[in-house]
């Protein structure tokens, strides 16, 4: 089978999708799936009914998750690429652990929204326990469906809810509490017109005039003022307040010409080891930086600590 270029060498969906498996994973999937012009079995990746139920079938047949849900109008993820940033985060914790990844890592997600699919993989993947801290009502309660419906879950992943709309780790994070990475992705456009044109974009790409689809994606999940420049230096600055509680925090980074200004915000807030791992999906380019206010004998100490 055909493989996708520049995803981690650990990811499940190098391949094109197996759609045979797929539906016998989730049977609904049978009901989306068409011939395309070649005559190979696909889905119509601009109904995003069809998407989510994709979603649905590549959670259930790679990652043990049987029960899986979102409310219309929410962010419907790409699998293969938030299981990239997994993925590319266990190599980072395992560079201080004697190239082993740790077992037993705790992981706070920034964010982790109605969809939980980075607990939901990085648990499965690696045993990791989670932590998830989110905003909106509606979110966090089909997250914690998510975790209540699928056994062994609510032992591995905790929801927080973050009263306050402005805060990241402030209230999250609790006294005494260590964390061996956090993960985030971000909202990347700075006002509601910047994500319109987005999802305009994204229909264009699609070969799609004049159709009223709704792509998924709440204001939040989407955008905010400044942009992923001012929500990630927001999460710099408050980094520094919980520096010794947090091996490395990190954040993805949808556009290469941020970096300049969150790397002079990690300088000025004194981040000791700043890392940027480049991931690729096909033709798409992505990536996420890591920072740590510990100097390598710190971090590996941590690690003989926590790890071993």
């Amino acid at each position: 089978m055909n493989r996708k270029p520049g995803l981690h060498p650990r990811n499940r969906h190098h391949n094109r999708y197996d759609f045979a498996a797929l539906k016998q994973s989730c049977p609904a999937l049978a009901d989306y799936v068409r011939l395309s012009p070649l005559g190979e079995e696909t889905v119509d990746f601009a109904d995003p009914q069809a998407v989510k139920t994709l979603n649905k079938a590549l959670l259930a047949h790679f990652y043990g998750v049987q029960h899986w849900d979102i409310p219309e109008g929410f962010l419907c993820p790409p699998v293969p690429g938030r299981a990239d940033y997994i993925h590319h985060l266990a190599d980072l914790l395992a560079e201080g652990n004697g190239r082993a990844i740790p077992a037993q890592a705790s992981v706070l997600d920034v964010g982790v929204g109605a969809n939980c699919i980075y607990p939901l993989i990085g648990q499965h993947e690696y045993g990791w326990r989670f932590t998830g801290s989110e905003t909106h009502d509606e979110a966090f309660r089909c997250a914690q469906a998510i975790i209540a419906a699928n056994p062994g879950l609510s032992r591995a992943i905790r929801l927080r809810r973050q009263k306050q709309p402005d805060g990241i780790f402030e209230g999250i994070i609790h006294k005494n509490e260590l964390y061996d990475a956090t993960l985030c992705n971000p909202p990347f456009h700075d006002s509601a017109q910047s994500a319109q044109a987005g999802s305009e974009r994204k229909r264009r790409n699609l070969g799609l005039t004049g159709a009223d689809l709704n792509f998924g994606g709440q204001q939040q999940e989407l955008w905010c003022e400044g942009g992923e420049v001012a929500f990630i230096s927001k999460m710099i600055a408050e980094s520094q307040r919980v520096a010794r509680q947090v091996l490395w925090f990190t954040s993805l980074v949808s556009k290469g010409d941020n970096l300049p200004a969150l790397y002079r915000a990690l300088q000025q807030a004194g981040a000791v080891k700043v890392v940027k791992k480049e991931m690729a999906q096909g033709q798409k380019q992505s990536r996420f930086i890591a920072w740590s206010f510990q100097n390598d004998a710190q971090r590996e100490r941590w690690a003989q600590s926590r790890f071993r």
